[in-house]
């Protein structure tokens, strides 16, 4: 039979134990040694797609930091930080995606959804583990119908659509590991 005292030697083992890791794992997923990396920068992310709103490297730029600092504990700095994130917009692209036509009419047939697609190179620079660094495209689209909207109309918000969703998976490529 187990005495009384052997539980509350286990209790303390495991506690002990459980203090003594380093890497923190977070709601977000991240696994970041904190005790090693407490910095990140972020290089301007430059439109050399030829396309979209003006101010997309900028806009992408800054969702990239913001979405760092919320879900990490991570201080950002100008330059030089522990992780580093750069790149460029490399593909902005509106496609049709289906046809509609009016058998009623002499008009020819014309687009019932049109694509938005964003590309955005980024290269991943981890200075306290170089086998984390690399460089990889992302990229997200989003639909809509021209028939009922402009692309004026409906742009900013597609474009932040997009960015939330390559943001989402250069975070989780880059600091959470998966």
């Amino acid at each position: 039979m187990i005495s009384n005292k052997y539980p509350a030697s286990l209790l303390c083992l495991v506690l002990l134990f459980l203090g003594s890791c380093k890497i923190e794992y977070s709601f977000t997923g991240t696994t970041i040694d904190y005790n090693v990396t407490q910095s990140f920068s972020v290089d301007n992310f430059f439109n050399d797609s030829g396309g979209g709103p003006a101010n997309m490297g900028q806009l992408f730029t800054e969702d990239l930091k913001d979405y760092f600092q919320r879900n990490t504990q991570l201080e950002l700095i100008q330059n030089g930080g522990d992780l580093q994130l750069s790149g460029a917009i490399t593909k902005y692209t509106i496609t049709p995606q289906a046809t509609v036509s009016n058998p009623n009419s002499n008009q020819p047939d014309r687009a019932g959804q049109m694509r938005i697609t964003i590309s955005v190179e980024v290269d991943f620079v981890n200075l306290n583990n170089e086998e984390e660094n690399s460089k990889r495209p992302y990229s997200f689209f989003q639909d809509y119908d021209p028939r009922n909207t402009t692309l004026l109309q409906v742009e900013t918000e597609l474009v932040e659509v997009i960015f939330e969703n390559i943001i989402q998976d250069v975070f989780t490529s880059t600091v959470a590991n998966w």
